[in-house]
């Protein structure tokens, strides 16, 4: 029995050490500064999208609020660290703590709700929470932005290059990934697989549905928590429009495109959706455009996301390759 399920489990996490592995050794192959920025960037985002796609495709549970708890993640540690000298250490988890706590008092009303109503009630949250951002200037800056909010630091540890900045972010990328993973092989993520299959069926077979959809709601807040420190410590500034409606939209866009409910998925999507733009600077505006058109184009081609293409891809050449 324990020899089945190692090798069950073998398979699943011999490309997690692999991508990681490859991931460590870019700055060897690609030492260049601005590449190295962009893989940062996309760092954070398959961090927000592997969050979200727990909410939704493990669970099932509709969100377009998602980049206010970004934003709550960025702003309460740039602002602790900014304007009350706190350790970025200390600022981390602080805003992991306090994005919870939000997270927890939305989701236990909004959780009751289901399908549209619930979309409806978490862009509300999202629509308030940027409004809050603007208003209260005296501490976040309002609309122009926070400024002068340091690197990341621990103790005499300072993160203040480009390369220690990579391999900061995805060395939590990589814990992030790696719990994801554990989850999803876990009695929760059975759990969560039967609530997204029918909430109904799986209280019939004695889940309590809406303790694990509050559960995961709030561990898809705690990875935009970090995400956001990781953000507003990278790039030492951070403004309200950054966390509005669009940021909520293109987050769900990785997370569909690259295959909702599928580990991979969001890798997949968040790293093609923060590269892709990067080729398309000389046509201003595009990037949104394009967007919209991938999500519609994949919605009617690939309904299950790039994730089972590159599956299919990698079993057909495995099983070329052994042959």
């Amino acid at each position: 029995m324990s020899s089945s399920s190692e090798q069950t489990r073998g398979p699943r996490w011999l490309p997690l050490a692999v991508f990681l592995a490859l991931i460590a050794a870019f700055p060897l192959v690609s030492p260049n500064a601005y590449f190295l920025s962009i893989m940062a960037f996309a760092g954070i985002h398959i961090l927000l999208s592997t969050g979200l796609n727990l909410l939704m495709g493990y669970a099932g549970q509709v969100s377009l609020g998602h980049a206010a708890f970004w934003g709550l993640g960025a702003y309460i540690s740039g602002v602790l660290t900014a304007k009350f000298g706190w350790s970025p250490v200390l600022a981390l988890a602080a805003s992991l703590a306090g994005t919870c706590l939000v997270a927890l008092a939305v989701g236990l009303p909004t959780l009751r709700l289901k399908g549209h109503y619930l979309a409806m009630a978490t862009l509300g949250v999202g629509v308030i929470v940027h409004t809050l951002f603007v208003q209260l200037a005296g501490l976040t800056g309002g609309p122009s932005g926070l400024v002068d909010v340091p690197s990341f630091s621990a103790g005499r540890f300072k993160v203040d290059s480009v390369l220690g900045n990579y391999y900061l972010i995805w060395a939590l990328v990589g814990v992030g990934l790696i719990v994801a993973l554990n989850l999803s092989q876990s009695r929760m993520g059975r759990a969560l697989t039967a609530i997204r299959g029918s909430e109904a069926a799986a209280e019939c077979m004695g889940v309590n549905t809406y303790r694990y959809k509050v559960i995961v709601f709030v561990l898809s807040a705690a990875y935009a928590a970090v995400a956001g420190t990781l953000y507003v410590h990278s790039i030492n500034f951070v403004a309200p429009d950054t966390f509005g409606f669009m940021s909520s939209v293109l987050l769900l866009t990785m997370v569909v495109v690259g295959g909702i409910g599928s580990f991979w998925g969001p890798v997949i999507g968040a790293s093609i959706l923060t590269l892709l733009p990067e080729y398309l600077r000389a046509y201003d505006g595009l990037e949104v455009v394009l967007y919209g058109l991938i999500l519609v184009g994949v919605m009617m081609f690939m309904p299950k996301g790039l994730a089972p293409l590159f599956r299919s891809l990698h079993l057909r050449f495995g099983l070329a390759g052994r042959k």
